[in-house]
């Protein structure tokens, strides 16, 4: 029988399953409507495997690190795949896409260089950012329309900034940290600790 403690693992290992399929249709220039589908599984997976860890009380930080990786290997996967199916809307966008890029990829060497770990923050940014790269994702691949891109692109900017913010001012590496004001109150509370620890 399945332990219940199990679920939210089962749901990251799906959508680490299905990243790699939604690139493999879109090999031949084209994708199926499973790729919706699919992709849209993967997306409520991660949406309710945090849910379900919290409830379960199993959301460990390896558990959350795993999440991060998995949403790192669909939204590539995505990428790759968009830029097979539609390379002219790719180009069109490139110089905000570029900025993205340049923008998580500033934050995860931030957090390399100073923890030696990636981050793993699960801020409500970075779920508003989920949840408009959705709506992008479905509009494109569904409708051919690339319009909402811009809204997605701007929610990976705003999210990459408090992420880089939150890992400056952060002492120690930390998981599931929601904003930069719950980071400032963590620092804040770690230099009160510490003289009276002395």
């Amino acid at each position: 029988m399945l332990k219940l403690a199990y679920i939210p693992s089962i749901l990251v290992c799906i959508r680490l399953a299905i990243a790699p399929l939604l690139l493999l249709d879109a090999i031949d220039l084209a994708v199926s409507k499973w790729f919706l589908v699919g992709y849209i599984i993967a997306v409520l997976s991660d949406i309710f495997d945090g849910i379900i860890a919290r409830r379960l009380g199993v959301s460990t930080t390896r558990l959350r690190q795993a999440d991060s990786w998995a949403d790192i290997c669909l939204y590539l996967c995505v990428a790759a795949s968009a830029w097979l199916v539609y390379p002219q809307i790719i180009i069109d966008f490139k110089v905000p896409l570029l900025l993205a890029a340049i923008a998580q990829i500033s934050l995860y060497a931030m957090s390399w260089l100073k923890f030696r770990k990636f981050p793993s923050f699960h801020t409500y940014t970075a779920k508003i950012w989920g949840l408009t790269l959705l709506v992008a994702t479905v509009r494109l691949f569904g409708f051919d329309d690339a319009n909402l891109l811009w809204l997605a692109i701007g929610m990976c900017m705003i999210n990459s900034i408090e992420e880089m913010a939150m890992t400056l001012i952060l002492p120690e590496w930390q998981c599931d940290i929601l904003s930069i004001f719950a980071a400032i109150d963590l620092r804040s509370s770690s230099i009160l600790i510490l003289p009276q620890e002395k």
